[in-house]
């Protein structure tokens, strides 16, 4: 792992607290644009929620439920959600700042626990061959474990949920002041 990766590891969530403090202060947002906004959103929850479901982190090698489609179902959940919240916010700025924080931060970061996976189980290689890092194939090998309620909360996805609604309560205050 290169130092950047490592340092990309540490720096993501903080840096992504401070990234929706700036969000928050430069959005513009429309009723209209935060309705848009909204629908990838929810689709950005949803994958996230459905990943965290099904993950069991550094015990097994998970390829069902989304990680039958992507590899990294977090983190596609993760740029759908900005995706709809740079609509939301309808600034240029903000959307280059969400790409620049996809590209200087999760890519590292994906490479890196891909090189831990693939020390850590040797079924990787195999599976990275049959599933693509990131925008999902279309159709999946049938089989493997459900969704966990049990995951869901362990791995406190629900946080996202309530991130997202406070942030979007907030982007609705702007609108109406």
């Amino acid at each position: 792992m290169s130092s950047w990766e490592r340092i990309a590891r540490r720096i993501r969530v903080p840096l992504g607290f401070l990234l929706a403090i700036i969000y928050v202060w430069l959005a513009r947002p429309t009723l209209v644009s935060i309705l848009t906004g909204s629908v990838l959103i929810v689709v950005g929850l949803i994958i996230r929620a459905l990943a965290a479901g099904y993950v069991r982190k550094n015990e097994d090698l998970t390829t069902a439920g989304p990680y039958a489609y992507t590899r990294n179902p977090l983190y596609l959940g993760s740029i759908t959600l900005a995706a709809g919240f740079a609509i939301a916010g309808r600034s240029s700025f903000i959307a280059l700042c969400l790409l620049l924080f996809f590209l200087l931060i999760y890519i590292p970061v994906i490479r890196a626990e891909e090189e831990f996976l693939r020390a850590r189980f040797p079924g990787f290689e195999d599976y990275a061959r049959r599933v693509p890092r990131l925008l999902p194939r279309l159709s999946a090998q049938p089989g493997g474990t459900s969704f966990s309620w049990e995951l869901y909360q362990k791995h406190r996805e629900y946080n996202a949920a309530m991130g997202s609604a406070a942030i979007i309560a907030i982007l609705l205050t702007k609108v109406f002041r």
